[in-house]
């Protein structure tokens, strides 16, 4: 028969970027690094250097994270495939962050920020952003983080590609338990979940 919501669900696996699983996230990025030759660098790098390493450079430089063992974020897979991506690390991590107008820090609380979302375009608009959000911050959690900070976009008018909203929607965070901190402007809000307890 056919497969139902449910079986579709418990075919869904998460795991942390790790050497072993670098090839599942190649696959999913495909040559276009998921978006312009980005590989996830967007948030880790000035504007400069950023454009110098667009593609294999980018590549190289995520993978040199990888490698060392750090934390850089988290792997969706359904039925083996790897179909989604979430980048989350501590924010120190994403010093563009802290050049933004409108994502600086709120206060001194040492957070870990969930900066990106890409979901394999077969597999968009299932609920599976929401599941990938709840297992990064899971995750960020078993790696001793107390807060996971979010900046989605809200979409006023019409729909945009979805390129434009990788950082994801305020839906996609509320599902996961997400509460809105702070409403930098009318299209870019601040959320946050309050980890404890939830990294066991």
């Amino acid at each position: 028969r056919e497969p139902g919501p449910m079986s579709e669900k418990a075919a869904r696996e998460f795991r942390p970027l790790t050497s072993e699983c670098w090839n599942d996230l190649e696959a999913l990025f495909g040559s276009r690094g998921a978006c312009g030759g980005c590989w996830c660098m967007w948030w880790r790098l000035g504007n400069a250097e950023f454009e110098r390493n667009k593609g294999e450079a980018n590549k190289k430089l995520l993978r040199g994270l990888v490698e060392q063992g750090q934390a850089v974020g988290m792997l969706a897979y359904e039925s083996g495939k790897a179909v989604g991506w979430c980048s989350v690390a501590p924010r120190d991590d994403f010093p563009r962050l802290d050049r933004s107008r409108t994502m600086k820090r709120l206060d001194t609380k040492p957070v870990w920020s969930l900066v990106c979302l890409f979901i394999d375009k077969n597999h968009r608009r299932k609920g599976l952003s929401s599941e990938l959000v709840r297992a990064a911050s899971a995750f960020a959690a078993q790696c001793g983080a107390e807060i996971v900070e979010a900046y989605p976009r809200v979409l006023r008018e019409g729909k945009s590609p979805d390129v434009f909203i990788y950082t994801g929607l305020p839906q996609i965070f509320e599902k996961a338990g997400f509460h809105t901190v702070a409403e930098p402007t009318g299209s870019r809000w601040i959320m946050r979940l309050d980890t404890a307890g939830r990294g066991n």
